[in-house]
């Protein structure tokens, strides 16, 4: 089982980028183990969905 380090690296990468298999099974995997990291993938996914729904505010002021 991958550390929670790790498990932080690929949710943050994953808004970036496709995981491999590997790393999206290893990351599922933690997640379904540890509610902290659990609660911190929320917290990810909340911040790039409101960063995305202010990007085109911000695209229009330049």
């Amino acid at each position: 089982m991958i550390m929670c380090r790790r498990a932080t690296e690929l949710m943050s990468q994953r808004l970036d980028r496709p995981l491999m298999w590997q790393e999206r099974l290893s990351l599922r995997f933690h997640l379904a183990m540890c509610g902290a990291c659990s609660q911190c993938n929320r917290q990810f996914e909340l911040l790039h969905a409101a960063g995305k729904r202010f990007e085109p505010a911000a695209q229009e002021e330049e």
